[in-house]
């Protein structure tokens, strides 16, 4: 992000064209916390507290759901300590930011395998999400132990279970069925996908649900990213031509 550049303020937005649900993969905590020759932990905790600063952004601005993807199925084989502090660190922010995310109007949702959390993170994770559930301005959607291609294979086995069971007839799956089965059945699929940290993969987030996404790379590390860029990225969304394969 330049610097230099003008800082953007919400009038530069159409709120007629926002998207409703943007899903972000944040990226580049460890590489911040190096090029700073500090511990990667050090890089996840500010990591936190960008994600702060980004859930009042969105509420602020409009959007209706965030979806971060904070932990993949894939960084459970980080070394265990750095793993273990991030569960610390999520528990921590569930524990003490519930009552201003009710307070802002966030509903707390997670998407995943929780069953691999530690037991206090899902403990943490259910008082949050009941202590929010009122909340009706901005979806707040946590990946966590989340893997796209698990999410297909396991709506798969139910939808399979399901065809055996009699409870479904294999001629009615459809996309629209596909998707009821998924984590996100209850949320739209992203209209905006951002990658922090430069890196051009998705990284088997939201496999199904991004088809149609419009997608923006930013060099930009997780731990630098801001409000200001976050308004740059959605305007530069409203000036794209969303045409979804037809002309």
């Amino acid at each position: 992000m330049n610097s230099d550049a003008p800082l953007p303020d919400l009038a530069v937005l159409d709120p007629a064209r926002l998207p409703r649900h943007i899903a972000i993969i944040m990226d580049g905590n460890g590489r911040w916390a190096k090029q700073r020759s500090l511990e990667r932990l050090e890089g996840h905790r500010r990591g936190v507290q960008v994600i702060e600063a980004i859930v009042t952004a969105c509420t602020e601005i409009g959007v209706s759901c965030l979806t971060l993807y904070a932990f993949s199925t894939e960084n459970w084989q980080r070394p265990a300590p750095e793993v273990e502090g991030i569960m610390a660190l999520l528990e921590m922010f569930l524990a003490a930011k519930q009552q201003e995310l009710k307070d802002n109007g966030v509903r707390l949702n997670v998407v995943g395998e929780v069953d691999m959390l530690p037991a206090s993170v899902r403990a943490a994770l259910d008082r949050a999400i009941e202590h929010t559930k009122s909340g009706n301005t901005l979806v707040l959607t946590l990946a966590l132990s989340y893997g796209g291609r698990s999410e297909i294979t396991a709506a798969t086995r139910r939808i399979a279970a399901d065809v055996v069971a009699g409870r479904i007839d294999v001629k009615d799956v459809d996309e629209a069925l596909v998707s009821r089965y998924l984590y996100t059945h209850d949320m739209p699929d992203p209209d905006l996908m951002i990658r922090t940290s430069g890196e051009m993969r998705i990284s088997n987030f939201l496999l199904w649900q991004l088809a149609y996404a419009e997608l923006y790379v930013t060099p930009t590390l997780w731990p630098d990213f801001d409000k200001a860029e976050l308004i740059r990225i959605i305007a530069d969304f409203q000036s794209r031509d969303r045409r979804f394969g037809k002309v």
